[in-house]
């Protein structure tokens, strides 16, 4: 396990006004591209599996992507988080929760995210509540859904703007008081106007519709759940201007899964380096185009160690100007 903490990496974001995306990878080879274009860019960054990507696509396992993340990870820059373990899944059928976490624990992902969200609130609590004592037994985060976010289930969504307009699915902030309360939970994933990328049938491959963020109503839960990090899902489509609006007000981590698939998946009916040109290039855009974070490493694993009082970070020179110092030993993950 990397020796500075996704927890504190994750908080250092949220004190500070940036944002760690976290990368779905539903296709192995997906991986090293990922990685390749975090490290170019000097970006923190997650690399993420949720369950429907074994499941229903070509991540093959939780063992795979740990063992094709060990080879190719780089600690500087990445740290391997487990993603979407809903309760009842997209299909309304139920899952071991307990087992996948449990397995995901014990091959070393540093951080787990159960999602009970289509369960009723109390339900929610305590599934929610019996995955964060298991994850923090083992001392790491976990992340948890309340609301809606829309879009995995089969069948065809509502027209975007009804769904906007009628706040279908938000989180509520006073649900989400008590719950961040009764769970303990580290992270929380919120529903503000976002939407997850379609997973099957003809929807799959075609362009997400543009999403936006309602503002006030993330305020409130930002308000209501004190300094809990905020993080949305279905980070693709979102409006450039919305995304950095939800920094400001607090989301911390970002998931971005259709985006760089579509590519992938694109490249991969030319050639398996076309694949690879064109997902490095797409993770690249969400760094430097979309989310600004180009760079933004150094910071973050300097202020984690702040957070965590291990040492404290001075003003940092330029990259390739660094002194050694404890903030580089971090970001080398010799710390």
């Amino acid at each position: 396990m990397s020796n500075t903490a996704t927890r504190e990496i994750v908080a250092a974001a949220a004190r500070n006004g940036l944002v760690v995306p976290a990368f779905n990878i539903p296709y192995l080879p997906m991986m090293e591209p990922v990685v390749d274009a975090l490290r170019e860019n000097r970006a923190f960054g997650l690399i993420q599996v949720a369950r429907l990507e074994w499941m229903k696509f070509k991540a093959g396992s939780l063992k795979a992507i740990r063992d094709t993340y060990e080879a190719c990870k780089d600690e500087r820059f990445t740290r391997l988080h487990l993603d979407h373990v809903p309760v009842i899944d997209e299909d309304h059928q139920s899952v071991d929760v307990a087992a996948i976490i449990k397995e995901a624990i014990t091959l070393g992902y540093e951080s787990v995210m159960v999602d009970g969200s289509r369960l009723p609130l109390d339900e929610n609590i305590a599934a929610t509540a019996e995955v964060v004592r298991q994850a923090h037994a083992a001392g790491i985060p976990c992340e948890a859904e309340l609301g809606a976010v829309l879009g995995h289930e089969a069948g065809p969504l509502p027209p975007y703007e009804e769904l906007f307009r009628s706040g279908r699915g938000f989180t509520d902030p006073a649900e989400a008081q008590r719950f961040v309360a009764e769970t303990d939970v580290d992270w929380l994933s919120v529903a503000v106007g976002n939407i997850h990328g379609a997973i099957s049938g003809a929807a799959k491959s075609a362009k997400k519709v543009e999403a936006r963020l309602n503002i006030e109503h993330l305020d409130r839960i930002r308000a209501a759940v004190g300094d809990v990090p905020l993080v949305l899902h279905g980070g693709s489509g979102i409006a450039k201007a919305s995304i950095l609006d939800g920094v400001r007000h607090g989301i911390a981590k970002i998931n971005i899964g259709t985006a760089v698939r579509q590519a992938y998946e694109a490249g991969a009916a030319v050639s398996p380096a076309e694949a690879r040109r064109r997902t490095a290039a797409a993770v690249t855009a969400v760094i430097r185009d979309e989310l600004e974070i180009a760079g933004s490493a150094d910071r973050l694993l300097c202020e984690a160690l702040t957070i965590s009082s291990r040492f404290s970070c001075a003003p940092r020179p330029p990259c390739g100007q660094l002194p050694a110092s404890a903030c580089d030993l971090a970001t080398r993950g010799g710390v």
